[in-house]
């Protein structure tokens, strides 16, 4: 679908915006739960095998394949009830619902790296990384012209204002097959790594990498580390050159891990119109 165009943005100017206390409070809270997961009396082999599961779940199946390719991109297509459920695994982040995280992406591509981007990169590593949500958000005001597409789902409408009630069926499910052990793991630190991971794409493949194509016109960058822990989303320069191309490691060794998982949804006929980068449809 055809974007709208903004040829203008509220300029982001971080020591004019006001502190988001709500947001600030809950990063504390999650951080200080996940170091205490941490404590020896809470550590099995079962407490890591859950948070590696939901780690997949909701890091790649919930918010590479889902909230970025399928839903701020349309990437490709699946059957509605599919796409509910890999939503619903997006929602499992905690990383808002999928209309507000698509839309803020969409603006983000629209305004990537200029002074109307809410994570520009010049601004900083630490206001790319986490520091934007700290403050208000002027890109918010465009979440609904950006994504009328979404709102047309009631599902997607009740996500993106009740997603944070999903860790409550989640947590009672891991306590009662683990205790507390399961819970802390599968949940807070389990958040905190993918916050921290997808955050970086944002920061580090903004900072760090290689240059593929220069025509991308901002400070995206080709970075394999974060590739791996992302899923694939480390490759973030060939993205920024082609935003709607499902698969994002063009060269062979760009080891894209989220391309193999649409790969098998398209042979079971459950991924469709599936779009791919001028580089890769010739060649």
């Amino acid at each position: 679908m055809n974007r709208p165009q903004l040829k203008e943005g509220i300029k982001v100017i971080p020591n004019n915006l006001k502190y988001n206390w709500s947001t600030i409070f809950f990063f504390i809270g999650i951080h200080i739960l996940a170091l205490i997961a941490l404590r020896p009396i809470f550590w099995s082999y079962k407490a890591v095998g859950t948070l590696l599961i939901l780690y997949w779940v909701t890091a790649c199946l919930g918010v590479t394949l889902g909230y970025h390719r399928l839903f701020a991109h349309s990437s490709f297509s699946v059957p509605n009830w599919l796409a509910m459920i890999i939503a619903t695994f997006g929602a499992l982040s905690c990383q808002h619902g999928p209309i507000d995280w698509a839309g803020l992406h969409r603006h983000h591509h629209l305004h990537s790296d200029d002074s109307a981007d809410h994570h520009n990169s010049n601004l900083g590593f630490w206001w790319s990384h986490m520091g934007w949500m700290c403050k208000e958000t002027p890109a918010k005001a465009y979440i609904k012209q950006l994504t009328p597409d979404l709102r047309k789902s009631a599902y997607f409408r009740w996500l993106n204002r009740y997603f944070l009630l999903l860790q409550i069926p989640l947590a009672i499910g891991l306590y009662l097959n683990g205790g507390w052990s399961l819970v802390l793991w599968g949940i807070p630190l389990r958040l905190v790594v993918v916050y921290q991971v997808t955050w970086l794409v944002n920061s580090a493949t903004h900072r760090w990498g290689y240059v593929t194509y220069s025509s991308s016109n901002d400070c995206s960058r080709n970075n394999w580390w974060v590739a791996l822990l992302t899923f694939g989303e480390g490759w973030h320069n060939n993205h920024h050159a082609y935003p709607h191309s499902a698969r994002m490691g063009f060269k062979w060794w760009e080891i894209d891990l989220t391309w193999t998982h649409i790969k098998l949804l398209s042979r079971f006929r459950l991924a469709k119109k599936v779009r791919l980068a001028e580089p890769l449809t010739h060649g």
